[in-house]
């Protein structure tokens, strides 16, 4: 039934680094663009990341030089390594596949604090 799983997060202090994996099951994802989201509590959910079919990353500003996506078609998992990570970047981070059919993963929190 879940599709998309997350996993790789929880707490780390500032300058540390952590990689988070979005396993898939029952469906390809070599054929779809993916994403990385993060929602804060009280904040609505922001794109980090994307990854397009054929392997072209975008990042949002705010972690531009510090986390990088990437996606692995033969394990069927897209990943994001994250570095010299900040307290900001403290959420639950989302696994996310926009088509053909819209499918969320069910979050990883990551904490970072010293």
């Amino acid at each position: 039934q879940v599709q998309l799983v997350e996993s790789g997060g929880g707490l780390v202090q500032p300058g540390g680094s952590l990689r988070l994996s979005c396993a898939a099951s029952r469906i390809i994802l070599s054929v779809s663009q993916m994403g990385w989201y993060r929602q804060a509590p009280g904040k609505q959910r922001e794109l980090v990341a994307s990854i397009s079919i054929s392997g072209i990353p975008t990042y949002a500003d705010f972690v531009k030089g510090r986390f990088t996506i990437s996606r692995d078609n033969a394990k069927n998992t897209v990943y994001l390594q994250m570095n010299s990570l900040k307290p900001e970047d403290t959420a639950v981070y989302y696994c996310y596949r926009a088509a053909p059919v819209p499918i969320w993963g069910q979050g990883t929190q990551v904490t970072v604090s010293s």
